[in-house]
């Protein structure tokens, strides 16, 4: 019997973490459908949603751009339900409900074109959305360029808004204008780049998105 309990308490204790990672998506998934059932009635298309990424290079974003959000997508409206388009491995959507679970701590921020009721008419949304659909598929630039081969969530969004709109929203910089002094940011940058740093490159960052005056926050 004494062997039994032991062997019971042995599966409680190798089960305990799997369980307690299991509850906590499920918790995660529910407030993140209860937050986009709250919030959906004010969405608009073309409204842009920002979060702190669990990915592996989010934590360098943050440090280099002395942010917390570290990815960025853009919302539509299909068949009824809302949607996030992004730029992941590849460049596709998600439901908007799975988008915010999948951040970290479930937070979030929507942000929307300041004039929006008279800029994103019909005809202007159906361009934005087929400025997004020309890179659907596309990888995920891993190296932060600015050629259209491989394309990275900020740089997306930007893109789709200044074809569609015309509108620079967020302020693009040079890889060289970022705080790259912290060594998990020096780390990230040799993985990715060696010793040749494309310290010239445009950059557009997700915080320099979420701060544009060009946007107003929705939540």
């Amino acid at each position: 019997m004494r062997r039994f309990l032991l062997f019971l308490l042995l599966l409680t204790v190798l089960a305990y973490p799997r369980l307690h990672r299991r509850y906590d998506r499920l918790r995660q998934a529910q407030a993140a459908r209860t937050a986009v059932q709250q919030l959906a009635p004010r969405l608009y298309d073309g409204d842009l949603i920002f979060q702190t990424s669990q990915s592996a290079q989010s934590r360098a974003i943050q440090l280099a751009t002395h942010s917390a959000y570290s990815h960025c997508g853009i919302l539509f409206r299909k068949n009824g339900e809302w949607r996030v388009f992004e730029a992941v491995q590849p460049v596709s959507e998600t439901s908007l409900a799975a988008w915010v679970a999948r951040g970290q701590g479930g937070r979030f921020v929507v942000k929307r074109l300041r004039d929006a009721q008279t800029v994103l008419t019909p005809p202007v949304l159906r361009k934005l959305r087929a400025a997004g659909e020309q890179y659907r598929g596309r990888s995920y630039d891993l190296y932060f360029g600015w050629s259209d081969e491989r394309i990275y969530c900020s740089e997306l969004l930007w893109k789709m808004y200044q074809q569609a709109t015309g509108r620079k929203i967020g302020q693009l910089q040079h890889l060289r204008d970022f705080d790259l002094s912290h060594p998990a940011v020096q780390a990230k940058l040799r993985e990715r780049y060696g010793r040749r740093l494309p310290l010239n490159e445009l950059v557009i960052s997700p915080v320099r998105m979420l701060e544009s005056p060009e946007l107003v926050t929705v939540r």
